[in-house]
């Protein structure tokens, strides 16, 4: 059977906006979690939902919350390529430097996957480049992996820009 906390994670994945909006007071945790430690603001941002998350921002949902696993929306967010998504959360002062249980962090995602935007726009509002995950990698060391030299060179032209 389904019950109005399955609706509403269905809403903020599909981007239901109506739904959304007339069932979020219902809600007594925007917060509540699936069983991989979802919440719906992280379903949301990695569906591209952007009017969906910006609606849950609005209304409370936290901003750095975590999976299980650690990840973030913003972490997500860098990982599918979503400019537009990363921008809301840190305009709702999404945390940029949070680690996930392997101690990654949203700027690597985007430098791992090549969201060279997604380094610019990170670096810009003050991610730290120099954050090293649990093996010891920096950013660029995970730019350099991949192979994303245009990565590389946003992350290297910090040091040159102080």
């Amino acid at each position: 059977m389904q019950t109005l906390t399955d609706d509403f994670f269905n809403a903020a994945r599909t981007g239901d906006l109506a739904f959304l909006r007339q069932h979020i007071g219902e809600m007594k945790d925007l917060n509540v979690r699936d069983s991989r430690g979802y919440t719906p603001l992280i379903i949301a941002t990695y569906n591209g939902q952007l009017e969906a998350a910006e609606i849950l921002l609005e209304a409370g949902a936290d901003v750095n919350a975590a999976d299980y696993g650690g990840n973030t929306s913003l972490m997500g967010v860098c990982f599918k390529g979503y400019p537009d998504i990363a921008t809301l959360l840190i305009r709702h002062n999404a945390d940029l430097n949070l680690q996930h249980g392997n101690g990654g962090t949203a700027l690597m995602f985007a430098a791992m996957f090549g969201r060279n935007n997604l380094v610019k726009l990170l670096l810009d509002h003050g991610a730290d480049k120099y954050v090293r995950e649990n093996r010891g990698l920096t950013a660029i060391d995970l730019a350099a992996q991949q192979g994303n030299a245009e990565g590389v060179e946003l992350l290297d032209a910090v040091d040159a820009d102080n």
